[in-house]
C-alpha cells in the first residue's frame, strides 16, 4: 500500500468515527428511553432501521466524497432517513437526535463555506423543532423541564454540534485533497523529469553520431558526382565514407551500450537537477580529488542509472550520492529513502547493465533495501583497475 492509499484510509476512518459516536449515543438513549418508557418498541425498531440504513448510504458518500464527487442524491435519501430517525425516535440530542448531526457533518464535505452555514442553520432548526415536538408529545427525556428552558436546552447542544461538526470534517477534507494534489504533482514533476532525461539522451545521441552522418551524406554525394568524371577521387571519397562510417557505427554502438566516456562531474550535476525537478531533495558529496582513469566513466554511468531507478521504481523524497576514494579503492554510495519496488533479487536490465560494467573493472555492485525504509545502491572498484 502506498502512501496515498493510507492517507485515503485513514481520511475515510477519521470520517467514520463520526457515525461510531452517533451509535454510540443511540446506545445510550435506548437504555434510557427503554427503562423510562419514553421510547416504545414501535418507535425504536423503525428508528433503528432509519439508522442502520443512513450508516450504510453514509459509508458510500464518504467514498464518493474522497473521489471529489459530491453524491447530491444519496445525501437526500439520508437526510430523509436522519428526519425519520430523529422524529420516531424522539430527537434527544444524546440519542437518535443525533443522526441529522452526522447527516450535517457528511453534509457540509465538499461544498462552499456559504452552503455549508445554510445546510447548518436548517439543521438546527430542524432538530430543535422534533426535539421541541418530542416534549410537547411526551416522547422526550427532557419532558420535565419547562417549554422555554427545554428550547434553550436543545438550541445550545444543537447549536454546539452545529458549530463544532462541520468544520471538524471539512478540515479532513481539506488535507486529503492537499495530499492528492501533491501526489499528482509529484507524479507530473517525474514524468517530467523522466522525459528530460529522454530528450538529453537523444540530444547526446544526435551529437555523438549527427557529424559523422552529415559527412558521410556529403561525401556521398561527391563521389556519385565524382565517379564518371574521375574515378579515382571518387574512390578515395568513398574509402573515408567507410571510415565514417565504421566511426559511427562503433561511437552509436557505445552510445546504445553505455560505455561512451561520460564526465562524472557533469554527469552529477544533471542528475541532481532531475531529482530536484521531480522534487526530490538531492545531497551530493563528491572527493576534491579527480577519480583514476577508468573509474569515473564506470561511475557515471551508475550514478546515471541508480538515479533512473529513483525516480522510476520509489517514491523517495530525498537522495545522497557519495563518492570517495583512496589508495585501495573508490567507492559510489546512492541512498535514497523509498524502497524499490522491485525485488532486491530482481535487478533488471538497467542494474544487471551496470552490475557487468562494475564488474569489468574488477569491483562489485550490490543495491537492496537497508530494512529502514531505504534502499541502498552501493559499487566499489579495487585501485588499481587491472589492466
Amino acid at each position: 500500500m502506498d502512501e496515498i492509499q493510507r492517507a485515503r484510509r485513514l481520511t475515510w476512518a477519521t470520517l467514520i468515527l463520526g457515525l461510531a459516536i452517533m451509535w454510540v449515543l443511540i446506545g445510550i438513549g435506548v437504555v434510557i428511553g427503554t427503562g423510562e418508557g419514553t421510547l416504545p418498541w414501535w418507535r425504536l425498531v423503525p428508528a433503528l432501521i432509519a439508522s442502520v440504513a443512513f450508516t450504510w448510504l453514509s459509508q458510500h458518500i464518504i467514498d464518493a466524497i474522497l473521489d471529489r464527487r459530491y453524491p447530491t442524491r444519496q445525501m437526500v435519501v439520508t437526510a430523509v432517513l436522519a428526519l425519520i430517525a430523529a422524529g420516531v425516535g424522539g430527537a434527544d440530542p444524546f440519542s437518535f437526535g443525533f443522526v441529522p448531526m452526522c447527516w450535517l457533518y457528511l453534509a457540509t464535505l465538499g461544498v462552499s463555506r456559504r452552503t455549508a452555514v445554510v445546510q447548518s442553520i436548517g439543521t438546527l432548526a430542524v432538530s430543535v423543532g422534533l426535539a421541541m415536538l418530542g416534549v410537547a408529545t411526551g416522547t422526550s427525556i427532557a419532558i420535565d423541564m419547562p417549554p422555554a428552558g427545554a428550547l434553550g436546552y436543545f438550541i445550545l447542544l444543537y447549536g454546539i454540534w452545529c458549530a463544532i461538526l462541520p468544520p471538524s470534517g471539512r478540515v479532513w477534507v481539506w488535507i486529503w485533497t492537499l495530499a492528492v494534489q501533491a501526489h499528482e504533482g509529484r507524479e507530473a514533476h517525474t514524468r517530467l523529469a523522466l522525459a528530460e532525461e529522454r530528450l538529453r539522451f537523444a540530444r547526446d545521441l544526435h551529437d555523438l553520431v549527427g557529424h559523422q552522418l552529415s559527412a558521410i551524406a556529403v561525401k556521398t554525394e561527391l563521389a556519385v558526382r565524382l565517379s564518371d568524371a574521375d574515378p579515382t577521387a571518387a574512390k578515395a571519397e568513398m574509402a573515408e565514407i567507410n571510415t565514417l562510417t565504421r566511426k559511427a557505427l562503433r561511437e552509436l554502438r557505445e552510445a546504445v551500450r553505455g560505455y561512451r566516456e561520460l564526465d562524472l562531474a557533469a554527469e552529477v550535476d544533471s542528475v541532481k537537477s532531475v531529482l530536484e525537478a521531480a522534487g526530490v531533495r538531492c545531497e551530493v558529496h563528491l572527493p576534491y580529488r579527480d577519480l583514476p582513469d577508468g573509474v569515473a566513466p564506470v561511475f557515471a554511468y551508475a550514478v546515471r542509472e541508480a538515479v533512473t531507478n529513483v525516480l522510476k521504481h520509489s517514491t523517495a523524497t530525498f537522495c545522497d550520492i557519495t563518492i570517495r576514494f583512496t589508495m585501495e579503492e573508490a567507492e559510489l554510495r546512492v541512498r535514497n529513502d523509498g524502497v524499490a519496488r522491485r525485488q532486491a533479487d530482481d535487478l533488471g536490465t538497467g542494474l544487471t547493465g551496470m552490475a557487468e560494467r562494475v564488474a569489468a573493472v574488477g569491483g562489485k555492485m550490490t543495491a537492496q533495501p537497508t530494512g529502514d525504509g531505504e534502499f541502498l545502491l552501493t559499487a566499489v572498484v579495487s585501485l588499481p583497475i587491472r589492466g
